[in-house]
């Protein structure tokens, strides 16, 4: 299956379902109270976003109108829970590794091997290095991409490909300290999050004052 582009929101979303299923088990499938908390957690997260109870939301909406969540039925409060692998045909050990990517953005075989311990056990590197292999290799498409060694790393980094292709050659030339002048990819990434909350407040604001107005019988 062929699933869209996703936000930055979208994947953040996703990671914190597969993490907390691992997590705290008890508590899951999550509310959407519990779910915005994991999103906007400051730690282990990387970019830090503020995310509303209403982004949140409508992330959720389009991940369910691809079945990459599903919500519970029953009870007092709607729940969800992630669909990561029948839709994209992976093993656990898969979605753990595309889960910490998801959460803490582009690391190596061996940050992931230990980023994702909580998740999934891996024996070794080479045991991670096998299944973002698998990852890249899949014949419906490729889901993570080994990016270029930046200078003075001694690694290369992995990073997932569920919001499209990154650009290759301004990862490959930027510093691996980038100077405190320069915006570092994260903090673009928190930009366009952040663009996208003040573009959902705008919209409600336009309803609102639609509604006012249609009250009051102003044109």
């Amino acid at each position: 299956m062929t699933i869209q582009t996703l936000s930055l929101l979208e994947t953040r979303v996703l990671g914190v379902l597969a993490e907390k299923q691992r997590t705290v088990p008890d508590t899951y499938p999550l509310t959407l109270n519990t779910l915005l908390s994991g999103c906007n957690q400051k730690t282990s997260r990387n970019p830090v976003i503020e995310a509303t109870e209403a982004e949140v939301q409508a992330a959720l909406d389009s991940l369910r109108g691809q079945t990459l969540v599903v919500e519970s039925s029953g009870g007092r409060v709607a729940r969800y829970a992630h669909n990561i692998e029948r839709v994209l045909r992976v093993p656990t050990q898969s979605t753990a590794l595309l889960a910490t990517l998801m959460l803490r953005g582009p690391q190596t075989a061996g940050e992931l091997r230990i980023n994702s311990e909580r998740l999934h056990s891996f024996a070794d590197i080479s045991s991670v290095e096998s299944f973002l292999d698998e990852l890249r290799e899949r014949e419906a498409g490729a889901l993570v991409v080994e990016l270029p060694r930046q200078p003075g790393s001694r690694e290369n980094r992995w990073m997932h490909l569920l919001s499209g292709e990154p650009v290759i050659e301004a990862m490959a030339t930027a510093p691996y300290s980038a100077p405190s002048g320069d915006v570092s990819l994260g903090e673009i990434a928190a930009l366009k999050a952040n663009v996208a909350r003040l573009e959902s407040e705008v919209a409600e604001l336009r309803s609102l004052v639609g509604r006012l107005c249609e009250s009051l019988g102003v044109n």
